[in-house]
């Protein structure tokens, strides 16, 4: 029996862990007749179906004024002898990590290297649910309760936490549910769409599935959460003021403030190693095109670190060094149907009040859509998504990661 159907005798059997739900702690519950979608326009809905489309089966020069572009073309047909050849340069030992689900991805290491938590779609079951699995031949264990949607897991950096956001407080999560399950069956959503559902909230969980706590409550989508690299801050996305922006808690959800506020889109954010910089991706300067840019913590500086408005650009990540990025980026210039994400690295240097961009590498060159890109505590592996796989579907990746600088 392979590891496949070994997966899937588990999760239909009851194998998978699911964790007691209990109520919200005095200190954010709220009665569900409060709880209302944001009063302004909520984010488009067409972003990550745009940025994703690819999903399916198939700077400054002068200083720090003009961002560096990932412009390097890919051959029409390049044979996967080439592919593995230039690819090689910075991956080794390629290799596949998910094959229990029809979809996983987003992907994210422990401390210690040796676990992931990452999203996946559990079969009969219309929306991802977030897994934590040993890298040492572990099958899948679920951590999320089981309902509703979820996404953005991450491990706390000292202690047995780990962070999540999920929707299974939506009052009406059975028409939720039946409104997908029917989309589903009508053969629609074939490509990845992610929905901003108002009653998404960030929650930590322990690596056992118990002790699960709400962290937030307020009207609106929060989400896309990560930890300082000492633990003791998150830094979120939330439509809490009406528009995605980007803000900053303590660990316990406590001492909540904005550090964005631009009309538009601005998430995936990600504290640098020295905690003293967020980077995110946002779509302010252009509808759906997203592109990267830098803030400082306290929101006083903030840097535009990509400026090619054809192209896609978003999920940067810091490498632990603190001296480069790796993000995803496509060529959206003829419209999604041709664009196809790769991986790139760019160097950056980290001021007081200014981030200084450098150069900017391509990492892969697959036919197939390479996204969501994060490195190991330790930098020596890189894992993504991708769908690199026999079957098409996207799951999650690790190399071996080669660079020396």
């Amino acid at each position: 029996m392979n590891d496949e159907v070994q997966c899937v005798l588990r999760f239909e059997s009851g194998a998978f862990h699911t964790p007691v739900i209990p109520a919200a702690s005095p200190s954010v519950r709220r009665s569900t007749l409060r709880r209302r979608a944001p009063h302004r326009a909520a984010p488009p809905m067409l972003l990550t179906a745009l940025l994703l489309a690819t999903l399916v089966v198939g700077t400054r020069a002068d200083e720090n004024d003009r961002a560096a572009s990932p412009t390097d073309a890919r051959p029409a047909r390049m044979s996967p002898e080439e592919v593995a050849r230039r690819e090689a340069r910075h991956l080794k030992n390629i290799r596949q990590v998910t094959r229990c689900f029809p979809r996983a991805g987003e992907g994210y290491f422990s401390p210690d290297g040796k676990q992931i938590v990452f999203q996946a779609y559990p079969l009969g079951y219309p929306f991802y649910q977030i897994y934590r699995q040993s890298l040492e031949g572990g099958q899948p264990f679920r951590l999320s309760p089981g309902r509703g949607r979820t996404t953005c897991s991450y491990f706390h950096p000292t202690q047995p936490l780990i962070l999540f956001a999920s929707s299974h407080r939506d009052p009406q999560i059975e028409q939720t549910e039946a409104a997908a399950r029917r989309l589903e069956a009508q053969g629609g959503r074939r490509r990845y769409q992610w929905d901003f559902d108002p009653w998404m909230d960030i929650y930590t969980i322990r690596p056992d599935g118990t002790g699960l706590r709400q962290l937030t409550d307020t009207p609106g989508y929060d989400a896309e959460g990560s930890y300082s690299s000492d633990g003791r801050r998150i830094v979120f996305t939330s439509t809490r003021d009406g528009d995605p922006d980007i803000y900053i808690m303590d660990a316990d959800g406590s001492n909540v403030r904005q550090i964005t506020n631009a009309p538009g889109y601005d998430g995936g954010p990600f504290f640098s190693p020295d905690d003293r910089w967020i980077i995110f991706r946002s779509d302010r300067r252009k509808e759906h095109m997203l592109q990267l840019f830098a803030v400082s913590v306290d929101g006083k500086h903030e840097v535009q670190l990509t400026h090619n408005l054809g192209q896609v650009n978003w999920c940067p990540y810091f490498h632990p060094s603190g001296k480069y990025i790796v993000w995803a980026s496509a060529d959206y210039s003829r419209g999604p149907q041709f664009a196809n994400f790769d991986l790139f690295t760019m160097d950056v240097t980290l001021g007081e009040t200014t981030v200084r961009t450098g150069r900017v590498e391509r990492i892969t060159f697959h036919r197939a859509a390479d996204v969501l890109p994060v490195f190991s505590p330790d930098g020596k592996r890189l894992m993504w998504t991708s769908t690199r796989t026999s079957d098409g579907s996207s799951q999650l990746w690790i190399a071996d990661w080669v660079r020396e600088d």
